[in-house]
């Protein structure tokens, strides 16, 4: 039987598939149940050790011998204070070793509890990765468990070996042996170096051709890669392919780019017969939160991420494997691999999103947008705010030749117009600013500048705060509240801005933004340019709600 504590079944179960022979164990009360767990198994083989210190370097020289990670495990307090010693000569020497300390829950830490310090982190810069795992109580504390214990493991090898701590609170009662059987649990796999190894490839591809539903999906890139015709036949008719517009020129053959409204329109059904077997993904941030439901929700049998860095990257909750290589060579690599059958799911994706309309809206911050993007020359470079901004963009298809720049790293809305004044000025292209007034007042003195350059053009969308904080769920009937969060305000970026010579043009309707569009977006003028656009925020919620709302409709009833 082993302990009913799910952290440390997660602990022990992944410790198993990640094949995980040795176990050095130091005596201790709070440990025991860790101990007595993995005693059970005989997937491991136990070494008692009494002296911490000792303990450490007794795993320090099993791992020398044959190369793999040895875990070691003590109990709270200044127990695992004593392996330090171990754990730096480990990271010097390059030797993988898991250290492993029972914790007491945070709560009674620096309370005048016996056997406490702060045990997170503890060894600083000596180990090449610290996770506390949290002491689970449902799904997501479980799958953050899980994830945590995954990259824990992985990194022991990772960019050269060396040693990582894990360390797992556990709180009263901690001595319930009740668990009869491990649980299933998800182990994460990183391939490196796929270049160099083609039985790597065999076992993917083999992977690969035994799903039917198969999807990639692009996240943030700040580049454009044309593949060669041949990959492009090759690779497109494999996949459904879905790609934002921050993921500019970056597949092969053309995209999927309206999947968030074609989600939201779906009925349960349809979001069940599509639904991928395997999904791959590369590049950044993913914009679209319908699309991170959708999957959360329904998750594939695996998730492949393909980085150079070889980072966990688990956004839909079922991230499977990481290839650590470029994805470009990646996907010509595996190009003429794949199974040469009828895959209708790449189809059934496309003609389902053909029948998604691009929006029409009247006045408002959605229309002003669209109608921009509809209005860019190529080429040229769009920056984007974050926020309701470069959700409302995604709505609208661009032209290829159009490179798309956030700041989606963190997703802040500091600093948005500096960045793109600075890439601006490097920049022999028009630069086009979409950004709205919270973005653009919050960095308004990245205009005090004197390198601006007349090919600087800003769409400034004022609604007198934030529409997407206006949105928020719960706050209908909470006016004061309201207007605290969404920075309510009655300022005009005007006088500012011409006196930082921009020529400036303000905007209430389609007609005055069809007189300024010309001039905009001409390469001619003489001064960088401000168009603000007056909206209101509650119109602006209420039209959106209305277009999905009629959306949806219209799919159910076709449906019907």
């Amino acid at each position: 039987m082993y302990s009913d504590k799910r952290n440390i079944l997660q602990l022990v179960a992944l410790l198993k598939a990640h094949e995980i022979k040795n176990m050095v164990v130091c005596p201790g009360g709070w440990n025991a149940p860790i101990v007595h767990t993995l005693a059970q198994l005989p997937d491991f083989t136990c070494y008692p050790i009494t002296d911490e210190r000792s303990a450490g370097f007794f795993a320090l020289g099993l791992s020398q011998h044959g190369g793999n990670p040895t875990a070691v495990c003590c109990t709270s307090g200044s127990a695992l204070l004593n392996i330090y010693p171990a754990v730096a000569e480990a990271f010097y020497q390059q030797i993988p070793l898991i250290i492993i300390s029972a914790d007491k829950g945070a709560a009674l830490i620096n309370q005048n509890e016996e056997q406490t310090i702060p045990q997170t982190n503890v060894f600083g810069n000596m180990v090449k990765r610290a996770v506390t795992l949290p002491e689970i109580q449902n799904d997501e504390d479980e799958w953050y468990c899980n994830r945590l214990i995954n990259e824990a493991i992985l990194e022991t090898v990772h960019h050269g070996k060396g040693p990582v701590h894990i360390n797992v609170p556990i709180s009263e009662p901690i001595y319930r042996f009740g668990t009869k059987l491990l649980p299933e649990v998800r182990v994460i796999t990183r391939y490196q170096g796929l270049s160099l190894y083609e039985r790597d490839y065999n076992l993917l591809i083999d992977r690969l051709n035994a799903y039917q539903k198969r999807m990639v999906i692009v996240g943030q890139m700040n580049l454009i890669y044309l593949f060669e015709k041949k990959y492009v036949k090759a690779l497109y008719k494999h996949f459904a392919w879905l790609s934002e517009e921050l993921s500019n020129q970056t597949t092969p053959g053309i995209p999927i780019y309206n999947f968030d409204s074609a989600i939201y329109a779906m009925s349960p059904e349809q979001q069940n017969a599509m639904t991928p077997e395997l999904v791959i993904t590369y590049g950044g941030h993913i914009v679209s939160s319908q699309l991170k439901k959708f999957l959360r929700k329904h998750k594939p049998k695996e998730h492949w991420h393909i980085s150079q860095d070889g980072n966990i990257m688990d956004t839909f909750g079922c991230l499977t494997t990481v290839i650590e290589m470029n994805p470009f060579e990646f996907l010509e690599k595996i190009a003429f691999l794949l199974d040469n059958r009828v895959n209708n799911y790449p189809l059934m994706w496309e003609n389902y999103c053909k029948t998604i309309p691009e929006p029409v809206f009247e006045y408002s911050e959605m229309g002003v947008i669209g109608k921009l993007l509809k209005s860019l020359p190529t080429p040229c470079t769009l920056h984007l705010a974050n926020s309701s901004t470069v959700r409302y963009a995604q709505m609208f298809r661009l032209d290829t030749k159009v490179e798309v720049l956030c700041n989606r790293g963190v997703n802040g809305m500091e600093g948005i117009l500096s960045t793109a004044i600075g890439y601006a000025v490097s920049s022999d292209k028009p630069n086009f600013v979409i950004i709205g007034d919270m973005s653009f007042f919050t960095d308004m003195n990245a205009l005090w500048n004197q390198h601006i350059k007349s090919n600087l053009r800003i769409l400034l969308i004022n609604n007198e705060g934030s529409e997407q904080l206006h949105n928020l769920p719960g706050m209908e009937d909470a006016e004061l509240s309201r207007a605290l969060v969404c920075g309510k305000h009655h300022t005009s970026a005007k006088a500012w801005a011409e006196d930082r010579g921009f020529d400036y043009i303000k905007i209430t309707n389609y007609d005055d933004m069809e007189a300024a569009l010309p001039d905009f977006i001409s390469a001619n003028i003489q001064h960088p340019m401000i168009i603000e656009a007056w909206t209101d925020k509650v119109s602006d919620t209420t039209m959106l709600r209305k277009y999905f709302h009629a959306l949806k409709d219209s799919k159910q009833n076709n449906n019907q």
